[in-house]
């Protein structure tokens, strides 16, 4: 007891003393609370400010490196070469990226994006003063039940009431501003993406001619859909948390003092950072997801296209095996993203909900421990109300920081389709620069191919045709004619023969456009007095006399001066007048493809040919479903509208309706020359008696040795 009573004895004078500190150190610290809290504040401002300067020197760091490893011997990619695919990123690239498309769905002060905006804004103010009053309000309801006033309880839920009116006003108005800012970023960036990819045959040369964009059609219509959904979710996303931390957090510094505050503050500001640190890269997982779609989303369209080669080689087994494992390849990579968020998930939620929760708590407790300067709470129900008007703005102000976290990766998602969208407008600026990049093969990679290649002729507009020392390249990148010269004049009509693979149909694309010219000189009139009518003609989804005048539409055709009697007339000189006799007329609406058969089709073409009356047509084996007479019928129009023919086909009946040939051999080599028809036949046939007579020599000598054995 003697030992119990000393030491209770020794420890009270150092009990009294630490008291007597901390009391000391707490009255030094009010007196000067002021400038205290100024020097935290400013130390905070500095390096907010050091954070940003060093962020953004990394990043310039980081844009030199990649600079100096793309100078690096080896390290550019080749002629031909596909891109390497960007990765996603939140650095300077993805703001350049994200401004040029800004400037696309925002075109300027004064459009209707800017009007939205700002009423969304306004908005969103007017709910945060709402949650504001409303948190006040709750505090209030609480307090009036802890201390029994019932009059004022019942005035409490009345001005509940009618708060909710404005705020479920509000609410809903915030749902639609979104919708309709991202339904206006969609249609200008899809306008703006239509009229890029739709001039210049962008849309051509991108599929042909260039091999980094695969699937385009996904790209324009799902990847700018998310896009806009993505941008106008996170104007909302963050300016709405922001500012209700903002507001929160100064009502808040008001109620429990700065300093609870300042410390709760930096305990979220380093578990945030733990969690930053920890968070996957979403950015990089959804742009490579919404590759896979598109490549598996490419795999079905291809199997539709081909459906019909597909059957008759009896290819099913081999392309389900091509479509399983596109989708077991996007499958896996999805499984892949719902496992780390599944592991980003729980800590997210951990942190979030239950650490930064009991934080909440410890500060809303502070004005019921703590004395507050400028505060003074009388009983129980002043304490009941400043702890429930403190933990709903708390809560609020959390839910808004966690929103920002949460953002994030909302962020990094929009980074991911502002990759992909910023990629098809650069490859669509390199393309109408006339710079390719695609992979070529087979005799592309030799010296003297990749000169040819890489060089570019001149193009002159004029009223004949004329190629000199032209090269002929195939898609594949092979060079099938080195230098080809050869001129066409107006009313010399041209037969072009020789077999699959010779250069007909580059020289065609040359002629449309189509194809760069790799050397030489080009003299060719404009597009509008060239017409190209293919084997199987393109018939657009419409009416029937939109199919004779495409691509031509109703009002251009009566600026024309062109009537339906005119377009009849059309039709009977091609022999089809009776198409007209179906229910609706001119006006019927069919899936041309499939109702008209083949001649029928090429008898369309050729009536479109005779519409548009062009001074020069290139028609390839665009008679080979028509009968004799109807392809004299077809060449004889042509001929009487002054139409000069450049006709690829092997019916000898064409011959007689041409003046010079062009023949390929397949081997790099041609003849330009006059063709005497009738001369002609008479060799063909020759050629063809002296060939039957060789196939009967093997018989003739068996039989000789038969007789003489």
């Amino acid at each position: 007891m003697a030992i119990q009573s000393k030491l209770l004895l020794s420890t009270a004078p150092t009990d009294k003393s630490l008291k007597s500190v901390v009391s000391a150190l707490t009255e030094l610290y009010l007196q000067h609370r002021t400038k205290i809290s100024r020097t935290v504040y400013l130390t905070l401002s500095i390096a907010l400010i050091n954070r940003v300067r060093n962020a953004i020197s990394e990043q310039k760091a980081a844009s030199l490196h990649q600079a100096q490893a793309r100078e690096r011997p080896g390290t550019a990619p080749t002629v031909g070469e596909a891109s390497v695919r960007k990765r996603v990123e939140l650095n300077s690239e993805f703001f350049r990226a994200l401004w040029r498309l800004l400037k696309i769905v925002i075109p300027g002060w004064k459009s209707k994006e800017v009007r939205l905006i700002i009423s969304h804004s306004i908005f969103l103010v007017i709910r945060t003063l709402l949650s504001l009053y409303v948190a006040e309000l709750d505090g209030k309801l609480v307090s009036s039940l802890v201390r029994g006033k019932g009059k004022e309880f019942l005035q409490g839920i009345v001005w509940w009431m009618v708060v909710a009116v404005p705020a479920t006003f509000t609410n809903s108005m915030l749902s639609y501003h979104q919708c309709k800012l991202a339904l206006q970023y969609r249609s200008r960036l899809t306008n703006y993406l239509h009229t890029r990819y739709l001039s210049k045959m962008t849309f051509y040369s991108l599929s042909a001619l260039d091999d980094r964009i695969k699937n385009a059609d996904q790209l324009i219509t799902v990847d700018v859909s998310r896009f806009s959904n993505s941008l106008a979710e996170l104007y909302s996303n963050l300016a709405k948390p922001i500012l209700d931390m903002v507001v929160y957090n100064y009502s808040l510094s008001r109620s429990v003092g700065g300093e609870g505050l300042f410390m709760m503050s930096l305990l979220v500001q380093l578990s945030a950072n733990v969690m930053r640190v920890l968070t996957p890269p979403f950015g990089k997982y959804v742009a490579e997801e919404a590759r896979l779609e598109g490549e598996f989303r490419f795999q079905h369209s291809r199997l539709i296209d081909y459906s019909e080669e597909i059957a008759l080689y009896h290819g099913h087994e081999a392309e389900k095996d091509t479509l399983d494992k596109g989708y077991f390849t996007l499958i896996k990579h999805v499984n892949r993203i719902l496992r780390r968020r599944l592991y980003h998930g729980v800590m997210e939620d951990f942190v979030i909900k239950y650490f930064w929760g009991a934080l909440g708590l410890m500060l809303c407790s502070v004005p019921v421990f703590f004395k507050i300067p400028g505060q003074t709470l009388r009983g129980m129900g002043d304490r009941t109300e400043s702890f429930v008007t403190n933990r709903r703005m708390l809560l609020s102000s959390s839910d808004a920081f966690g929103r920002v976290m949460f953002s994030y990766k909302e962020v990094t998602e929009l980074a991911g389709y502002t990759s992909r969208v910023s990629t098809l407008l650069d490859v669509m600026d390199d393309i109408q620069a006339g710079n390719f990049e695609k992979k070529l093969v087979s005799s592309a990679g030799t010296q003297e191919n990749a000169e040819v290649l890489s060089g570019r002729g001149e193009l002159i507009e004029s009223q004949d045709i004329e190629f000199i020392d032209v090269p002929v390249v195939s898609p594949n990148g092979d060079v099938l004619v080195r230098k080809l010269s050869f001129s066409v004049r107006s009313g010399e009509h041209l037969l072009i023969v020789g077999p699959n693979g010779c250069g007909k149909s580059s020289l065609f694309r040359i002629l449309g456009g189509l194809w760069p010219v790799y050397g030489g000189t080009v003299r060719k009139p404009p597009y509008s007095d060239i017409f190209y009518i293919p084997q199987r003609p393109y018939l657009s989804r419409g009416t029937l006399r939109q199919q004779i005048i495409y691509p031509d539409g109703i009002r251009q055709m009566r600026d024309k001066g062109v009537s339906d009697q005119d377009l009849l007339r059309i039709l009977h000189t091609v022999e089809i007048g009776h198409i007209v006799d179906r229910d609706g007329g001119w006006d019927a609406e069919e899936e041309w493809r499939d109702v008209l058969s083949g001649g029928l089709q090429q008898r369309v073409a050729m009536a479109r040919l005779f519409y548009h009356a062009p001074k020069y047509a290139i028609l390839d084996e665009c008679t080979s479903s028509v009968t004799l007479e109807a392809e004299k019928a077809m060449y004889d129009g042509a001929k009487a509208l002054d139409i000069t023919l450049m006709t690829v086909s092997h019916r000898r009946s064409l011959w007689k309706y041409h003046d010079n040939i062009l023949q390929f051999d397949g081997q790099g080599n041609y003849i330009f020359t006059k063709l005497d028809a009738e001369r002609r036949l008479e060799l063909e046939d020759e050629k063809e008696e002296l060939e039957l007579q060789l196939r009967a020599v093997p018989e003739i000598e068996r039989r000789i040795a038969e007789l003489t054995a």
